[in-house]
């Protein structure tokens, strides 16, 4: 599996953040091609001291080439053209192969 995981720092106006994320921007995520599952959540806190995010989303994918084509696909191009119209506060994207491991 691959995971990518969406950072975003605390917005201009948190309260037009969560209404256009839920309202418009989660509703073209479901869209992209090869997502496996997602979750995203507001309440994002640190173990010590202040958070530099206010929110967070994850993505899985089958693999990072699954992936890199939802991203290039029409639809990821408008979901990716459409963060500016939220994150104010910018966003952090970063991805990365998931190894399962029991204990």
């Amino acid at each position: 599996m691959h995971k990518l995981v969406v950072l975003y720092p605390k917005p201009a106006d948190p309260d037009h953040f969560r209404d256009y994320y839920v309202t418009n921007h989660l509703p073209l995520v479901t869209r992209l091609p090869g997502l496996l599952a997602w979750r995203y959540s507001f309440d994002v806190a640190a173990t010590q001291g202040q958070t530099p995010y206010f929110a967070v989303f994850e993505a899985e994918f089958t693999d990072a080439g699954a992936m890199t084509a939802a991203r290039a696909s029409p639809q990821g191009q408008q979901v990716a053209a459409d963060v500016a119209n939220y994150a104010t506060g910018g966003a952090v994207v970063i991805h990365y192969p998931v190894h399962d491991e029991t204990a």
